[in-house]
Order: structure tokens, then sequence, then C-alpha cells
């Protein structure tokens, strides 16, 4: 799967699969390592992601998290060999 940056306006013709992404480490733009993606929440009418639930979670992000082990997909900037985040979106 192609890097997608999905901050920059860029269309996609592929849609971006749960599946895709399941293991994938999650990271800041900062560089805090998160977890990994252990599921995924989707609208089952549309098919859009609307969660990444995390296992292998960091201390950094218990901390910031609290007992929501979720990240909103719209906080999610870019995703390749990594899921980027951005922690601003976050709070």
């Amino acid at each position: 799967m192609a890097k997608v940056n999905l901050r920059k306006g860029i269309i996609m013709e592929e849609r971006i699969r749960g599946k895709d992404i399941m293991g994938k480490t999650v990271v800041s733009k900062e560089g805090r390592k998160f977890g990994s993606v252990g599921d995924v929440t989707f609208d089952p009418s549309t098919g859009e992601l609307l969660k990444l639930v995390l296992t292998n979670v960091t201390q950094y992000a218990k901390n910031l998290l609290g007992s929501e082990m979720r990240i909103p997909f719209s906080a999610v900037v870019s995703i390749g060999d990594f899921v980027i985040l951005s922690e601003e979106d976050l709070v």
C-alpha cells in the first residue's frame, strides 16, 4: 500500500481498509510512540473508519488518553509504514 497523506487534500482512488493498517505502529508527528493498531471501528453503512483501537499501549499514550485506548481517525494525518497522528487533534 502506498503512503497516504490525509491532510494535503489528495484525492484517493482506493479506500483505506482497516485490515491494511492492523498491526501498524502508531506514532505522533512529534515522534512519540502510542502503540499498535489492534482493531478499528467503522460506520457499517458507509464503511468510514471512525476510531483506531490501540494495543501494546505505551505509558505516554496511557497518560494522554486515560482509559480510552481509542484514537479518532480524524487525528490520523498519514499512513505508510506507520500510522502518524496529530496530538493536538486528540486534546
